[in-house]
């Protein structure tokens, strides 16, 4: 049987992504699948779903971006890789302001908008709180940072060190959104490598 990819996109976002797209297409050749959910708008809808799916659907990697990268900082026991991670989403809300966003990508149940509130701030503090409770030092062994050196809108590499360390940390010359260039030199790579995956 392949391998499988669990791929978490960022807020606002789909599983329909440019970056999940890429991904699949990469990786078909090797026998790779690419799975790529639209994550529920409700952090503590999120959770669950994500554990469960992971439950059900065991990939032998999990890549997460932005958003998705803290959702899967939290599944303890597969090897992870957060690009971007944002660990603080309440903080980044709070002073981002509140009201209807559109998704920046189509999701499959056709929703075009949704709505930042107290509620759902509220909601990634619960989530927020649980980051980081199960690092061991086998954890830190199977889960890679990646930062984008030009990254204006999250710096969580302080938190990914306090709990991980550095030497699984790497540093692109990127911003915070992942683009065909950065995906393909920098986290194509990387997926091969853990995957143990080769051309």
């Amino acid at each position: 049987m392949g391998k499988k990819v669990l791929y978490l996109h960022g807020f606002a976002s789909a599983g329909s992504s440019g970056t999940a797209t890429q991904m699949r297409s990469h990786l078909y050749p090797f026998g790779v699948s690419v799975l790529s959910p639209d994550i529920p708008v409700s952090p503590l809808q999120a959770v669950p779903f994500i554990h469960s799916l992971v439950e059900t659907e065991a990939p032998d990697l999990i890549v997460g971006t932005s958003m998705g990268a803290m959702y899967a900082e939290q599944v303890y026991g597969v090897q992870r890789i957060l690009v971007n991670p944002s660990f603080c989403m309440s903080r980044l809300l709070t002073f981002g302001g509140m009201g209807r966003q559109e998704f920046r990508n189509k999701r499959q149940d056709g929703a075009r908008d949704f709505k930042i509130d107290r509620q759902m701030i509220q909601e990634f503090r619960q989530v927020e709180a649980k980051s980081f409770s199960g690092v061991t030092e086998g954890e830190r062994n199977i889960v890679y940072g990646l930062f984008g050196t030009l990254d204006r809108r999250v710096n969580c590499q302080p938190d990914f060190k306090k709990h991980y360390g550095s030497q699984h940390l790497v540093l692109f010359e990127g911003e915070h959104y992942l683009n065909g260039h950065i995906l393909g030199q920098v986290v194509m790579p990387l997926v091969e490598k853990l995957l143990c995956i080769s051309k």
